[in-house]
């Protein structure tokens, strides 16, 4: 009796301490899985904070590479001429021509350009500004002039100073990939044949349009205004109007009469349906160098 009294203590006491056993090495086994979600814990923080770091820096490291390759992009000459020109100040158009005659860094006679930045709907066709006007003391370049006419108005076109007159003969010179020259003006019966020739002309600004005046019956008119002055206008797809408006070694006054009259005639092609302030902003720059901004009410 007392043996089997002290047997089952015994496997009592082994069950004990099997049970004891299992215990602890779950346990242990639990205090491994803790370390284990306790460092994956510490690693996924760790990971969100590099993230987050590098996210913080990429403005950073944007505007000094944006920098650099400002630096790379712009000659020392043009960085050095750019201190010239206060930023964000708008510059009497008088104030302004002087300034851009002294940051162009060309060595040839380079233009004055203007750039024009309109508050006009760009998704409305009806909002697209363009046309054309005459400056009145030319651009300073010669233009080469092409007229495409019927045959009783290619005399005219000769007599005014066309350079280059004729009809289907061009039409098939142009086909075939000839657009050297500045101005393409054509009588209203040949414009069927031009029609065909829209993807050659069209992106280099050159198809004939009567909206500027390039499509008409006054052929010498014509030819003569492209010839002394005469310069087509038409908005970009970013809402802005570029022209040349005449050489830097012009007088400053003649400069001032060429801008002042190309400003009115955009004023005047102001649409209908433009609501808003119609003129947002107005730069010159020299062919080669930095843009002033140009105050709107000196051109009034």
């Amino acid at each position: 009796m007392a043996e089997e009294q002290a047997k089952k203590q015994e496997t009592k006491s082994n069950k004990q301490k099997a049970e004891k056993g299992k215990e602890q090495e779950v346990k242990k086994e639990v205090k491994k899985a803790s370390k284990v979600v306790e460092v994956s814990k510490k690693e996924t923080v760790v990971k969100a904070e590099t993230k987050k770091a590098k996210t913080e820096d990429k403005p950073k490291k944007a505007a000094k590479n944006k920098l650099k390759r400002s630096e790379k992009k712009h000659s020392r000459k043009y960085r050095e001429v750019l201190n010239l020109i206060e930023k964000d100040k708008e510059y009497k158009i008088d104030e302004a021509i002087e300034l851009a005659k002294k940051v162009s860094i060309s060595k040839f006679d380079g233009s004055l350009e203007i750039h024009i930045r309109l508050g006009v709907n760009l998704k409305s066709p009806e909002q697209m500004v363009r046309g054309a006007t005459v400056l009145p003391n030319g651009t300073g370049k010669t233009q080469k002039v092409v007229v495409i006419a019927s045959p009783d108005k290619e005399k005219e076109a000769k007599e005014a100073g066309a350079d280059v007159v004729g009809s289907q003969d061009i039409v098939e010179k142009i086909s075939k990939g000839w657009t050297d020259f500045d101005v393409l003006i054509a009588t209203p019966d040949m414009m069927g044949a031009l029609g065909k020739l829209g993807k050659i002309l069209g992106p280099k600004g050159l198809m004939p349009n009567p909206k500027t005046g390039t499509v008409t019956m006054n052929v010498g008119s014509t030819v003569k205004q492209a010839k002394t002055g005469r310069v087509e206008f038409k908005m970009d797809k970013t809402g802005i109007i570029h022209q040349g408006v005449g050489k830097l070694s012009f007088d400053n006054e003649k400069l001032v009469q060429n801008i002042k009259s190309y400003f009115e005639a955009i004023l005047k092609a102001k649409p209908t349906t433009s609501k808003g302030q119609f003129v947002k902003s107005i730069s010159l720059s020299p062919t080669m160098g930095p843009g002033i901004k140009v105050d709107s009410s000196s051109l009034k």
